[in-house]
């Protein structure tokens, strides 16, 4: 599902247009990407919660020298699942 189609799906549940839905959509991962850029985590009930996690510095190969070289540290996004979205999966 991409975010046309979730846009869809919510105008067909809310029964809004279409233009409405992709606006909602598009405000809700908006305001999901300020939070976690200001380093919140945002927690969804029965869905799951996101956080900001620190990756530390490492070491690695160059794939074409084969060469060593040294990965920096840097922040990625985590996403933990609910207990019912795993269950959902199953």
């Amino acid at each position: 599902m991409n975010v046309i189609e979730l846009s869809e799906v919510v105008a067909d549940e809310a029964k809004i247009t279409k233009t409405e839905a992709n606006e909602v959509v598009r405000v809700v991962f908006a305001k999901l990407g300020d939070a976690l850029a200001e380093g919140e985590e945002v927690k969804i009930a029965g869905f799951g919660t996101f956080k900001v996690k620190e990756r530390a510095a490492r070491k690695g190969l160059n794939p074409s020298t084969g060469e060593p070289i040294e990965i920096a540290a840097t922040k990625v996004v985590g996403f933990k699942p609910a207990k019912h979205l795993k269950e959902c999966v199953k």
